[in-house]
């Protein structure tokens, strides 16, 4: 039987994972999941660990209010509450995308600049200025936060346990950034998914999704690995097209509850 073994929600885009054993979804995708983001203060333009690996030890905890408490090594915390309606709006730029959202104000930019080491800002993403998905893929409504493309990304348990035995030692899944990861599947049985259900939930499997350099930092001392595994090995086993793949991009259907141990049903 197929069934939900983790959850893990970003609140802040390419931050540390928080861990979850229940979530409700919105029209977004997890609830509070990569509603924040830091960008460049000059530019508007979103810094993540491919630039700034860094980022892979701070970590943000998403309040019952909306709000953020961040924390990283030798620093700290900060408590940051949800920016108000009066909060100033701030040209940003996710990679084709370029849209106005609240600013966090100037503490949080002290905070996390000082972090980064270069002038920043703390962004947030208000259910209503919400982005379209990547074009081409999924419904012509559908949404997505601040997520690269799509709001929800799905890995097998499998699947990383037979790419750890092509690399040859056990990689960490949250090197791959997912939101759901399913136990009882073969290895990358996701890739021939099309509509699962969870709970009340239904999910459209819309494409798979291309990994970057980022899958080489390790997600608990941020450092990159010298032989670039494991992408390099994904370059060459799960190579298409447009990259090298692994785990699936999903758009839920409704809103409802997530909780580990749920059964998986495969629709299509």
């Amino acid at each position: 039987m197929l069934r939900l073994s983790a959850l893990y929600r970003y609140p802040l885009k390419s931050g540390k994972g928080e861990v979850l054993q229940g979530i409700d979804l919105d029209k977004l995708g997890l609830d509070g999941d990569r509603r924040w983001m830091l960008v460049d203060e000059a530019s508007g333009r979103f810094l993540t660990q491919r630039a700034e690996a860094k980022m892979s030890q701070l970590s943000a905890l998403w309040n019952a209010h909306g709000g953020l408490t961040l924390s990283a090594p030798e620093r700290a915390s900060i408590e940051i509450d949800l920016p108000g309606n009066d909060a100033e709006l701030r040209g940003v730029t996710i990679w084709r995308d370029t849209l106005r959202v609240p600013d966090a104000g100037d503490e949080a930019a002290r905070w996390v600049s000082d972090f980064i080491g270069k002038p920043t800002r703390l962004v947030q993403m208000p259910l209503d200025r919400a982005r379209m998905t990547q074009a081409g893929f999924g419904k012509d409504d559908d949404q997505v936060a601040l997520a690269d493309g799509f709001p929800l990304l799905l890995i097998g348990e499998a699947s990383l346990q037979h790419l750890s035995r092509e690399v040859g030692r056990p990689l960490e899944m949250l090197r791959f950034r997912p939101n759901l990861v399913i136990e009882g599947s073969q290895a990358y049985a996701e890739d021939g998914w099309k509509r699962i259900r969870i709970g009340d939930v239904e999910f459209r499997v819309v494409k798979p999704c291309s990994r970057c350099i980022l899958t080489t930092i390790d997600p608990q001392t941020g450092e990159r690995s010298a032989d670039r595994e494991p992408l390099a090995t994904l370059q060459k086993t799960r190579a298409q097209a447009d990259g090298a793949m692994f785990g699936q991009n999903l758009v839920n259907d409704s809103n409802g509850r997530l909780e580990v141990g749920m059964a998986v049903e495969i629709l299509e």
